[in-house]
Protein backbone atom coordinates (compact mmCIF):
# COMPACT_ATOMS: atom_id res chain seq x y z
CA UNK A 1 0.00 0.00 0.00
CA UNK A 2 2.41 2.19 1.10
CA UNK A 3 4.63 2.17 -2.26
CA UNK A 4 1.41 2.26 -4.29
CA UNK A 5 0.97 5.10 -2.87
CA UNK A 6 4.20 6.80 -3.15
CA UNK A 7 3.79 6.64 -7.00
CA UNK A 8 2.66 9.88 -8.94
CA UNK A 9 -1.02 9.89 -9.36
CA UNK A 10 -0.32 8.83 -13.48
CA UNK A 11 1.92 6.14 -12.83
CA UNK A 12 -1.91 4.60 -10.43
CA UNK A 13 -3.91 5.33 -13.33
CA UNK A 14 -1.96 3.37 -15.55
CA UNK A 15 -1.29 0.34 -13.15
CA UNK A 16 -5.25 0.45 -12.23
CA UNK A 17 -6.25 0.75 -15.57
CA UNK A 18 -4.17 -2.44 -17.12
CA UNK A 19 -6.44 -5.61 -16.11
CA UNK A 20 -4.37 -7.92 -15.55
CA UNK A 21 -2.17 -5.51 -13.95
CA UNK A 22 -4.62 -4.32 -11.99
CA UNK A 23 -5.76 -7.63 -10.55
CA UNK A 24 -2.48 -8.29 -9.32
CA UNK A 25 -1.97 -4.50 -7.47
CA UNK A 26 -5.28 -4.96 -6.34
CA UNK A 27 -4.75 -8.21 -4.38
CA UNK A 28 -1.63 -7.14 -3.22
CA UNK A 29 -2.88 -3.92 -2.08
CA UNK A 30 -5.43 -4.90 -0.19
CA UNK A 31 -4.43 -8.03 1.37
CA UNK A 32 -1.14 -6.14 2.76
CA UNK A 33 -3.48 -3.69 3.98
CA UNK A 34 -5.94 -6.29 5.39
CA UNK A 35 -2.85 -7.94 7.45
CA UNK A 36 -1.45 -4.62 8.13
CA UNK A 37 -4.50 -2.87 9.55
CA UNK A 38 -6.82 -5.94 10.28
CA UNK A 39 -10.76 -5.35 9.80
CA UNK A 40 -13.99 -6.72 8.90
CA UNK A 41 -14.20 -4.61 5.91
CA UNK A 42 -10.81 -4.72 4.44
CA UNK A 43 -11.13 -8.32 4.52
CA UNK A 44 -14.46 -8.47 2.91
CA UNK A 45 -13.50 -6.47 0.30
CA UNK A 46 -10.01 -8.32 0.17
CA UNK A 47 -11.81 -11.21 -0.58
CA UNK A 48 -14.19 -9.63 -3.49
CA UNK A 49 -11.10 -8.75 -5.10
CA UNK A 50 -9.66 -11.92 -5.04
CA UNK A 51 -12.86 -12.88 -6.82
CA UNK A 52 -13.96 -10.23 -8.84
CA UNK A 53 -11.31 -7.73 -8.85
CA UNK A 54 -11.82 -6.59 -12.39
CA UNK A 55 -15.05 -4.55 -11.09
CA UNK A 56 -13.62 -3.36 -8.04
CA UNK A 57 -10.43 -2.28 -10.18
CA UNK A 58 -12.50 -0.48 -12.84
CA UNK A 59 -14.41 1.01 -9.64
CA UNK A 60 -10.60 1.93 -8.13
CA UNK A 61 -10.02 4.04 -11.13
CA UNK A 62 -12.76 6.21 -10.94
CA UNK A 63 -12.11 6.80 -7.47
CA UNK A 64 -8.46 7.78 -7.52
CA UNK A 65 -9.26 9.66 -10.47
CA UNK A 66 -11.62 11.86 -7.99
CA UNK A 67 -10.27 11.35 -4.50
CA UNK A 68 -6.56 10.04 -4.97
CA UNK A 69 -7.05 7.10 -2.80
CA UNK A 70 -8.61 3.40 -3.16
CA UNK A 71 -12.02 2.91 -2.76
CA UNK A 72 -12.83 1.78 1.25
CA UNK A 73 -9.32 2.33 1.98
Amino acid sequence: MTWFNKQSRLVQIILLLIPVVNWVVEIIVRWSTYFKKGGVVRLVISIVVLFGGLFVGWLDVIWTLLFKKLFLQ
